[in-house]
């Protein structure tokens, strides 16, 4: 019954339309800033003084960001605080301190950051413009340009992705090529790591890219962070998982985010995407694990040793009927098909929550708190990054092709990519050329970061787990750095 309840409630959330009658004060249209002066820092200077509310929205912006990369330091004070706290009789620390912990703990999860930083935002456009005009904004994002959306399409995905009749016939499409991977020479572990991280990221190109890191995340806690690797190696891997995962989705036009963006506006196809992108993406993926696999390759003999001493445990419960297990990819398939059309949607999933209450003998526990924290992430960043065009579009457009590659690489680190590649639509002049160098920039990008491409948080909060203190913005940039690179050879050359 939880599902299902918690799929009403979610249909119940006016999102579909509404009359959005006040006009929509800020953002400003990109059009309505003066004339771009041939110098950069003169045009953001102009338009944050044509508009001051720029720098408010900015710097807000850049807070949310910093509190990311030190979000562990709000988990330790609020450990500490626990910890300190003088305990009554009963063992409890007193309501204040305990209060005190919970808050600074909740401003430790990286997927709550940006809502918090909401609040400073919406505050400040209220006072500034007025509660109409922040409504407006609301609205104009919700309605109009339909941001909102995928945050939800995001959430369902996660729920359908992660239930087991998915997991189970996930695990038998990877082990065929594990087995494969394995009798190449590399053995059971490395073969399902390799499987999962090359062939499973490629599926994103299919099934979408939050159903494939999902499912890779759930195959990589069950085959590899459940033998407890060092620390340098879940970030590799990591890291190696959020690339494979950015670049997996660009065999098609429709289901990485950053290409979903151009596909329309640039004529860009599924056949123009795998002679471009597809390939290359393909021979990198493949070569930062291989890369990977042999910087670590002392650490793949310990954790063979630590898996053949383990206690070989016995499955329990049955597995899914092959009939239940279509079921489960129909509404899989029915949520990818109508990510545009949210009503279809919406009913495709409560059917989905009726199904998976029917049919409990074959299905996880299941839970929603990483679900809805992912769409909660996402939809705080929609609000923060669509008020970043003032400063990132005219960024874009002062840059050359080599410039443009790495700037967008690196805009993508602080942004999602999606949003890059968006606002490149916007310009008017750019050649294909440039067209290919923004796009294979925000994707070879998509790895560095939590917030690069909107399927990262799906596999970390998934994976958070397994990193003591959670996931260390620092390390995992570092250690993405290189598979990172290899996609940027491969795009480059």
């Amino acid at each position: 019954m939880k599902l299902l309840a918690f799929a009403i409630l979610l249909a119940s959330a006016p999102s579909l339309a509404a009359d959005n009658s006040a006009a929509l004060a800020y953002p400003l249209q990109l059009s309505d800033y003066p004339s771009a002066s041939e110098n950069l820092f003169d045009t953001i200077l102009a338009r944050a003084k044509f508009e001051p509310f720029n720098i408010f929205a900015a710097a807000i912006f850049l807070f949310a960001i910093l509190h990311t990369f030190c979000h562990r330091l709000f988990l330790r004070a609020g450990e500490k605080i626990e910890k300190s706290a003088a305990k009554d009789d009963n063992g409890e620390i007193p309501a204040g301190a305990k209060f005190l912990s919970r808050l600074f703990h909740l401003a430790g999860e990286v997927e709550i950051i940006f809502a918090l930083w909401l609040i400073p935002l919406f505050a400040g456009f209220w006072i500034y413009f007025g509660w109409d005009s922040l409504t407006a904004y609301v609205d104009w994002l919700t309605f109009e340009k339909k941001k909102f959306i995928e945050p939800v399409f995001v959430v369902f995905v996660m729920c359908v992705s992660a239930t087991r009749p998915i997991i189970q016939f996930s695990e038998d499409v990877i082990s065929v090529f594990a087995k494969l991977f394995a009798k190449l020479g590399g053995g059971e572990l490395r073969g399902w790591w390799m499987a999962i991280l090359c062939v499973g990221s490629l599926l994103g190109s299919f099934i979408t890219e939050p159903a494939a890191i999902t499912i890779c995340a759930v195959l990589l806690a069950k085959k590899f962070y459940a033998w407890e690797p060092g620390e340098n190696f879940k970030y590799a891997t990591l890291g190696l998982l959020l690339a494979a995962v950015s670049a997996g989705g660009t065999l098609t036009h429709f289901s990485a985010p950053p290409v979903l963006m151009v596909a329309g506006a640039w004529d860009w196809d599924s056949a123009f995407m795998f002679w471009n992108f597809g390939l290359k993406s393909g021979i990198a993926i493949f070569a930062g694990a291989l890369i990977v696999m042999f910087m670590f390759g002392k650490e793949f003999s310990l954790l063979k040793l630590k898996a053949a001493d383990a206690p070989q445990t016995v499955q329990k419960r049955p597995r899914a009927p092959k009939i239940l297990v279509a079921a489960h990819l129909a509404f899989l398939g029915g949520i990818v098909a109508t990510l545009h059309h949210p009503t279809l949607m919406i009913f495709i999933f409560l059917a989905f929550a009726a199904f998976v209450e029917m049919t409990q003998e074959y299905q996880y526990k299941i839970t929603f708190k990483a679900q809805l924290l992912v769409g909660l992430f996402l939809a705080a960043l929609v609000a923060h990054g669509s008020l970043q065009g003032w400063w990132i579009e005219p960024t874009l457009t002062s840059l050359g092709q080599k410039e443009l590659f790495f700037g967008s690489l690196a805009l993508t680190a602080f942004n999602d990519n999606a949003a890059i590649t968006y606002l490149a639509t916007l310009v008017p002049n750019f050649d294909d050329s440039m067209k290919y160098m923004v796009v294979a920039g925000a994707i070879a990008g998509g790895g560095l970061t939590v917030i690069a491409n909107a399927p990262n948080p799906a596999g970390i909060s998934i994976l958070s787990k397994y990193f003591k203190g959670g996931v260390s913005p620092v390390k995992l940039i570092l250690w993405a750095a290189i598979p990172t690179a290899v996609l940027c050879a491969a795009y480059l050359l």
